[in-house]
């Protein structure tokens, strides 16, 4: 049988489709992203929750002319099925398919990339000033979740285009908020009366005669302008965005097409910075997804019918294996805290969480405020643990030098998903950290090899006087057995196995791969040794040089880039000790890397034991 989404090629073909049509492609949608999300993983919630929302707005605006720009982007799928990419949907979040976020380069559709929340507003404003400054004319739309507009850059951005006044849409895309139905209904009725064109018309004649009064006209006509705004912004919600210089309208129905349509051609002739206040239901149309909004948004493969993880491992993930470890310490020491942004889940703090709530704090889309609190809580005696993954505490760098670092204070951090993350894509991988804590006085930088190591390093760094950071991946652990956290001397490596021919240092969890290339080394006759570095700052200096000096050849080996990273540190370290020896550097290029499998990701870099093993033949 036919399908809607076959003829769709591009975002006019969804203008020449019925009410009843458009309802039935919303079906479609629906059904082909909970499909291809259950063979390949990826955001479900936040996608089945804009299908309605999506169509209004292609229904209506013309992209490309038109920019639409999708906050963070968890909830671009519906999007892309409609700007003709259904047919290489399948390839979704795979090595060269589909990325699971938009993308400048993928479709002249994705007007703006983004991966991180409270962007889109800033991005808009920036494409709408410039359109003003060339002269065009054309719509500039961002579409934001309640969980980004919470972020301190979506205020930033609110307050300037408030004070600029350039034309601008912002759709909230409300999932969470609870609205009573009076205060809706009044709202939405509203909203429809004052947006209404011939209602415009009406306004202004109305208006222009007022204005000509004697006396009391150019009063009268502002206490007019005043009631209307007043009739707009009666919802707390109006009144808030009232004051940063927006005209508000809603809250309206986001999964009521006829509604959405209706609202988004009356705002669209309205000049001036708009807020489009949608109610929508993350998960709709997967009673599971609806139930369960944090489970569901963003998932492994799973199955469609009994919602089952299809990829569930029997071994404990190192967020797992953290929170665990802090729980235990955390019963010790009542100094110790937990803190984190908007990642509960992610980060195994759910755990921490449910034992010790009143030392739990989640401080939503905000790294940065999250950095100073922690600053203020260790300035006052507490031991706080940020768990923040490594491409979102790029966020709060300013806060972690001038706050934390320059301070000498005891925070810890606990950089979840370091390294290769594969199928979210170039902005999710956690590449930096490495390069962009080491360089930094007084902080402390550890990488575990394994799970087991990960609490050991966790009990050292809250054991540190100053400010000390953990990075790990995401995903499983080697399955080694866990045992009691105990601290491990600061700066200290360890030799995993001896050798004469190669030094092969390892930092973090790329050891597995190292131990591996040594047993191919083996078999053509090289004899490695292999160091677990588990410190990038302060490195074990006299286990290295020792090591290095009866090799006189060195393989580094780390998932971070090789630009400022550990490999860098290591070169330069040997050359103001005027060691000579033979050096190799495996690690991230300095480019950003597309998504696809970690297996695959790791191929592409080199990140192998065959690799490995090549670049210490080579040497």
């Amino acid at each position: 049988m036919a399908r809607y989404l076959d003829a769709i090629t591009h975002p006019a073909d969804v203008r020449k489709l019925s009410k009843r049509q458009l309802r039935e492609l919303a079906q479609e949608i629906r059904d082909t992203i909970i499909q291809t999300v259950a063979k390949q993983g990826g955001h479900l919630g936040p996608n089945l929750g804009v299908v309605e929302l999506s169509i209004a707005l292609h229904y209506v605006f013309d992209s490309p002319k038109d920019k639409i720009i999708w906050d963070v982007g968890h909830q671009s799928y519906p999007h892309k099925l409609l700007t003709g990419r259904y047919p290489r949907f399948h390839t979704l979040r795979q090595w060269k398919g589909i990325s699971g976020y938009p993308n400048i380069d993928e479709s002249p559709h994705d007007a703006f990339g983004t991966s991180h929340a409270s962007t889109s507003v800033s991005a808009a404003l920036g494409m709408a000033v410039a359109r003003d400054l060339k002269g065009e004319s054309y719509h500039v739309i961002a579409v934001i979740g309640d969980g980004a507009i919470s972020g301190g850059m979506s205020f930033e951005a609110l307050n300037h285009a408030g004070h600029l006044q350039s034309n601008l849409i912002v759709v909230l895309n409300d999932n969470e908020m609870s609205i009573s139905p009076p205060v809706g209904a009044l709202s939405t009725y509203l909203s429809t009366l004052v947006t209404h064109p011939n209602y415009a018309k009406v306004r202004n004649k109305v208006n222009a005669t007022i204005r000509k009064l004697p006396a009391i006209g150019i009063a009268a006509s502002e206490k007019l302008a005043e009631l209307e705004d007043t009739m707009r912004s009666m919802s707390k919600e109006g009144m808030y965005f009232k004051a940063l210089g927006f005209k508000y309208f809603g809250p309206v129905n986001g999964h009521d097409l006829g509604g959405l349509i209706k609202a988004f051609r009356n705002i669209s002739h309205i000049k001036g910075p708009i807020l489009l206040h949608v109610a929508t239901k993350k998960g709709k149309g997967y009673p599971m997804a609806e139930q369960d909004k944090e489970r569901w948004h963003g998932v492994s493969p799973f199955d469609v019918n009994g919602g089952s993880d299809l990829k569930k491992s029997g071994t404990i993930s190192y967020s797992s294996a953290f929170a665990n470890a802090l729980v235990k310490l955390a019963k010790k020491d009542k100094r110790i805290i937990a803190i984190t942004a908007a990642m509960p889940k992610g980060t195994g703090l759910d755990i921490f969480a449910k034992e010790l709530p009143g030392r739990f704090f989640d401080v939503a889309i905000a790294e940065q405020h999250g950095v100073t609190f922690a600053a203020g809580l260790a300035r006052m005696g507490m031991k706080p643990v940020c768990a923040i993954y490594s491409t979102f505490l790029q966020r709060a760098y300013d806060q972690i030098i001038h706050d934390v670092c320059s301070q000498n204070l005891d925070v810890t951090f606990c950089i979840d998903r370091a390294g290769l993350v594969g199928e979210d894509g170039k902005l999710q991988h956690g590449a930096y950290d490495i390069a962009f804590l080491s360089c930094i006085p007084n902080m402390v930088l550890m990488a575990p090899k394994d799970e087991k190591e990960l609490g050991h390093l966790l009990k050292t760094a809250i054991g540190h006087k100053g400010p000390a950071a953990i990075r790990y991946p995401r995903g499983s652990g080697l399955g080694v057995k866990i045992e009691e956290p105990r601290k491990i001397h600061l700066g200290k490596g360890e030799i995993t196995r001896r050798g004469n021919d190669v030094t092969l240092l390892s930092l973090g969890t790329c050891f597995k791969e190292a131990m591996e290339a040594a047993e191919l080394l083996k078999k053509e006759g090289i004899s490695a040794e292999v160091i677990n570095a588990r410190f990038a700052k302060p490195f074990d200096e006299t286990l290295i040089l020792k090591s290095v000096k009866k090799t006189k050849k060195l393989v580094t080996i780390e998932e971070g880039v090789l630009r400022g990273g550990f490999g860098e540190a290591m070169e330069s370290f040997l050359l103001e000790k005027n060691i000579q020896v033979k050096v190799a550097r495996i690690g991230l290029p300095d480019s950003f890397i597309d998504h696809g499998t970690p297996k695959e990701l790791k191929q592409l870099v080199g990140l192998t034991a065959e690799n490995i093993a090549n670049a210490a033949k080579s040497l």
